[in-house]
């Protein structure tokens, strides 16, 4: 099989397609197919959020990054025919045909069946979710007026975050100390509620003791309230009920939140491959699908056998695989024995409001602000490509990270 002719096609613009995209150059005729015209650097997405970063910080147009090195669609797939190898999609007439898959989709908000759940809560895992999560805190702010009394405050400004991974706490310290630094600018009376909520028996139960006391400590100073062992029973437009100890809770909310768990997208439905009980599909060490040598899946669709545990459905471990599909992809084209690779965690880096982080590398853990720059600086050199690290660099360095407040609808 010739480079030039080689047929490449890759199935969701996250971070395992868009980077096994890139590191294919050269390879063959590679098309990138992804729903949103932009690919999303969702471990800041909590720094949209509070306004630190700017979207193309954090979501470049994907045919800018491409450049020339593939071609892009904008559209959803329909479904793949892994035995005619070909992919319809929602708005072109056309099939396309591949010689080659890569199938990295990513995954979606898992609401585990919870009464109005789906229905009401607020996802967090785009660009729009985020701009929906600010307009609803500002406009909460908006309706307090300005004479009322502490517990009218909180009461209006009362935010549930369902999930107590690292999502949970990135979000919610965020939205604290973003709703606190308003009630102070407004001049209001009393504080804003933001509570987290999180089955296990303890928050961030993947993370180690060390960076648990940074959180821990960034909890308190941002005044959240963590219901640990506890589920969510119901969700409302303007409610949340908890249960806790059989002893069951309903709170008023403003807004929830749902960052509590995703699922694999559902066009894994579309292929005949074999999964695991959770949906996940299995995939050899070489990340080839079982059974379908040309078919390559990656990131939160597939379950890899040699990863570390606590890297299952991260960004980080779809990088990593992304490298290892496209060497592998050109092993395949070439007629070259393919690799494995044990995944291991590279350090983690968790944001811890607006103005703290925490940073766990080379076994030492650093937090407070000095934790903040150096989680950008880490993120800087993650970024896509070097032309888009050296514009977001620059403009964090000459333009500063500072957050942008919650001001009134209109300003």
């Amino acid at each position: 099989m010739r480079n030039e002719s080689s047929k490449i096609l890759i199935v969701g613009g996250g971070f395992g397609g868009l980077f096994t995209a890139l590191d294919l150059s050269g390879a063959g005729e590679v098309t990138l197919i992804n729903d949103q015209d932009h690919f999303l650097f969702k471990p800041m997405l909590y720094e949209y959020l509070s306004g630190e970063v700017e979207a193309w910080h954090i979501a470049p147009d994907c045919k800018e990054l491409l450049n020339d090195q593939a071609k892009f669609i904008r559209d959803a797939v329909t479904n793949i025919d892994l035995d005619s190898q070909t992919v319809s999609l929602e708005t072109h007439r056309e099939t396309l045909s591949y010689e080659i898959l890569v199938f990295a989709p990513g995954a979606v908000t898992n609401y585990a069946g919870v009464s109005g759940a789906e229905q009401f809560a607020l996802p967090f895992r785009t660009i729009d979710d985020a701009n929906r999560l600010r307009r609803r805190m500002t406009d909460a702010l908006d309706r307090v007026q300005p004479d009322a009394a502490p517990q009218d405050t909180r009461s209006a400004l009362t935010f549930a975050v369902v999930g107590g991974g690292a999502s949970g706490v990135e979000l919610s310290t965020k939205m604290a100390d973003l709703l606190r630094d308003a009630v102070k600018r407004r001049a209001l009376r009393g504080e804003p509620r933001v509570v987290i909520v999180e089955m296990a028996d303890r928050l961030v139960p993947g993370m180690g003791e060390e960076i648990r006391k940074f959180v821990e400590g960034a909890l308190d100073q941002s005044r959240v309230e963590a219901y640990t062992d506890t589920r969510v029973v119901n969700v409302t437009k303007d409610s949340i009920t908890l249960e806790h100890q059989e002893q069951r809770t309903e709170l008023s909310t403003s807004a929830v939140v749902w960052v509590a768990g995703v699922r694999p997208n559902p066009l894994i439905q579309h292929l005949e491959l074999e999964t695991d009980r959770r949906g996940l599909l299995l995939v050899e060490r070489t990340l080839q699908a079982k059974g379908h040598p040309n078919v390559f899946t990656l990131g939160d669709v597939a379950f890899y056998p040699d990863v570390a545990p606590t890297l299952a459905g991260t960004a980080q471990l779809a990088l990593q695989q992304a490298h290892l599909c496209a060497q592998n992809i050109r092993a395949f084209i070439d007629g070259r024995e393919l690799k494995s690779k044990h995944f291991a965690e590279l350090g983690e880096a968790v944001s811890l409001g607006t103005e703290h982080a925490a940073v766990l590398t080379g076994g030492k853990v650093i937090g407070g602000p000095l934790a903040r720059q150096a989680r950008f600086a880490m993120y800087t050199a993650r970024l896509p490509t070097w032309h888009h690290r050296l514009r977001v660099g620059a403009s964090w360095f000459f333009e500063g990270t500072q957050p942008r407040p919650l001001q009134p609808l209109g300003f």
